[in-house]
Parts: C-alpha cells; structure tokens; sequence
C-alpha cells in the first residue's frame, strides 16, 4: 500500500542480492507492512553499482532513489560496500550540481536477517519522498554533465583512493 492512497510515486531501490534483497524478503515473509512505491532492481553486490545508473535513473523521472547492501566488513565480497560508501557518497555531494535534491537518493545497510529494519528503512525513505513530492522533469540534462558526472564517482574502478 502505498503511503498516501493513490499517489503511488516511483521509487527505485538497487539492492545487493547477499543482503538486503534477503532482509526484503524476510520482511515480506514476516509480512511487516510495507509501501508499495519501491521498485527493487536486485544487483550482485552494492560495489558494483556505477553512480551514473543512480544519476540516470533519477533524471529518467524516478521520484527516488534507494541504495542497500550489506553492513561494512560483512560484504559477501569483502569490500564491495566500501566502494559503494564512497562512490555513492560523492554522487549525493554532486546530485545538486545536476540540479536533483540530494533527499532523493540515500543508501543504507541491511543485513539478510533484519527484516523489521528492512520495513523501516523502506518506510522512511518512502515518507521522505512523498514528503517532497514528486520529481521534476529532467528532459534537457546535457551528456556531458553524465560524463562528468561518470568521472568524479567512478574515478579508477573499483581502486577508490583513501
């Protein structure tokens, strides 16, 4: 259901498949209430989600964003929550520049077994972007503002500097 009857909004969330797609499904399983705006994209692991999926998405007309995998140092690939950490933070810093409210997108971490943190996570978010209303429009965002988008967050791979 969603939050508010009838406005239903789109939100995508990314999440790793090791963790917080578990910690969805065992919400759902434990049949915690939850909004129904969230879209999941389920993904290998957090650190393997490129900013610019993000930016697109969001310029695309998604009205949020919500990134969840695995708690630090519990990475099914060891660092790849590390990576994201990073990567992701960068991009909330830049969202502004692209003229998209940084309350859009956020990230989290949600173990396989957290259910009802899984609920509460989903459930805030949700209220935070309904809270906002629904997204601009983006239809005239130049590629190279993409590209440098691409390469402020995604300098180097997966090597992020320290």
């Amino acid at each position: 259901m969603p939050v508010l009857t009838g406005k239903e909004l789109r939100i995508v969330g990314f999440l790793c498949n090791w963790c917080s797609y578990g910690g969805a499904d065992t919400a759902g399983v434990g049949r915690f209430t939850q909004p129904t705006d969230l879209r999941i994209i389920r993904v290998p692991c957090s650190g393997r989600i490129d900013p610019l999926f993000i930016a697109k998405t969001l310029i695309a007309g998604a009205d949020g964003v919500l990134v969840s995998g695995c708690h630090p140092r519990d990475c099914h690939y060891a660092e790849g929550n590390f990576y994201a950490r990073r990567r992701l933070e960068v991009l909330k810093r830049f969202l502004p520049i692209l003229g998209i409210d940084p309350a859009r997108f956020d990230y989290t971490w949600v173990s396989a077994s957290e259910g009802p943190r899984w609920q509460k996570v989903v459930t805030t978010f949700t209220e935070q972007i309904h809270a906002l209303g629904p997204a601009p429009r983006y239809s005239d965002v130049a590629p190279e503002m993409l590209a440098k988008v691409a390469g402020m967050c995604g300098q180097g791979g997966n090597r992020v500097a320290a």
